[in-house]
């Protein structure tokens, strides 16, 4: 009888994609196995696994909110999505595990699966558990995590977690810098500055980038910048964007970002979890504008790491002084753009920190936990 692996949860990509890279392991170990998705019913998720060609079932769970006028709309989404989790789990008992990936849509897979007595684990990519995984957590038997920092947050549980990274996709292991110069039709004589807020676009990097780049004429001869803007952005990015002598490059978006992290010289960028594992994997100095308005500063806590090893460095978004975030982003652009040997080190840094097995080893360890 065929083992069947369900990852539930999702609403971000941050939740998807790590789901994905422990599947692509999955499939190569354990060819006979299947895979299934609970994810949430926010179209990013249907989007990215249907690319990725996974089955997959939303769940039409809401997200937790305690005003009184729509909490009892999460307690009633809450209860369908777990009847419904039920019903697809019911005839896998005995030869299915149920992994939660994080977010609202993992909940009440979660909940159905205890019921069914099916093994519960959990993938942790944040260094600061989310409130779902803190409250899942005491029921996984293994919760795999990006950090050993992480430990502490699941308090009587901490003999459970495993320190395994941050599972990344197979691309990441096979990087073709020279596909993404040609698409892209980049200067391969130049070193490439790419500027990202991630695959939504950052509305205040952006800004940042677009205050700054006339300053950076002085690297025309030996630098480009390659911007993802975001497609909700790009249009308005571009008519914003000065003129300058600086080969520059707007991109609304790009699917190979492997490839594109492996042409890049340095980068700037938010500090989600994802962000941060595939930033090491690639070896790619650092400019990291943490996103400023989460309460519990987990972006910082997830640069954090990669700072203390000299890899990277963090820059304030200030979203009430924005003048002060280009100013500091510009003048560590400008140290960093003209100095190789500083460069270098950071580089070397982020190579030491990186792995690219973490996917392999959870796949491992639940295919043992179905043996």
């Amino acid at each position: 009888m065929s083992r069947t692996y369900i990852f539930a949860g999702g609403g971000t990509g941050g939740h998807i994609y790590p789901a994905i890279a422990v599947a692509q392991q999955i499939a190569q170990m354990d060819p006979e196995a299947k895979v299934m998705f609970l994810c949430s019913n926010r179209p990013i998720d249907a989007s990215i696994l249907s690319t990725a060609g996974y089955d997959h079932i939303s769940l039409p769970a809401k997200g937790l909110s305690l005003r009184p006028d729509r909490l009892a709309g999460f307690v009633v989404s809450q209860v369908k999505a777990c009847r419904l989790a039920r019903k697809w789990l019911e005839g896998l008992a005995g030869r299915g595990i149920l992994i939660s990936v994080g977010g609202f849509a993992s909940a009440p897979a979660v909940w159905a699966a205890r019921r069914l007595g099916m093994p519960i684990t959990m993938i942790n990519v944040d260094m600061v558990p989310g409130k779902a995984n803190k409250l899942l957590g005491r029921l996984a038997s293994k919760i795999f995590v990006q950090f050993e920092d992480t430990r502490r947050y699941f308090k009587g549980k901490e003999g459970a977690v495993v320190v395994a990274g941050c599972p990344l996709r197979e691309a990441f292991s096979r990087p073709d810098r020279q596909r993404a110069i040609e698409q892209l039709g980049l200067n391969p004589a130049k070193r490439t500055l790419l500027v990202t807020g991630a695959s939504s676009g950052s509305a205040s990097i952006n800004q940042s980038l677009a205050q700054i780049l006339p300053t950076l004429d002085g690297f025309a001869q030996t630098w480009q910048v390659v911007h993802l803007t975001g497609k909700a952005n790009f249009e308005q990015v571009k008519a914003a964007i000065p003129s300058a002598k600086i080969e520059y490059h707007a991109v609304a978006y790009y699917d190979n970002m492997p490839d594109l992290y492996a042409a890049a010289d340095l980068l700037v960028g938010r500090a989600g979890a994802v962000s941060i594992a595939e930033y090491l994997a690639a070896g790619v100095p650092l400019l990291c504008l943490p996103y400023p308005y989460h309460k519990d500063r987990h972006q910082y806590l997830n640069a954090e790491p990669l700072v203390r090893k000299g890899a990277g460095r963090i820059i304030d978004d200030r979203p009430q002084d924005p003048q002060r975030t280009a100013r500091d982003l510009g003048e560590q652009l400008g140290e960093l753009m003209a100095d190789d040997a500083k460069r270098a080190a950071m580089q070397a840094a982020a190579k030491s920190l990186g792995r690219l097995d973490a996917a392999a080893q959870i796949a491992s360890a639940l295919r043992g936990i179905l043996a």
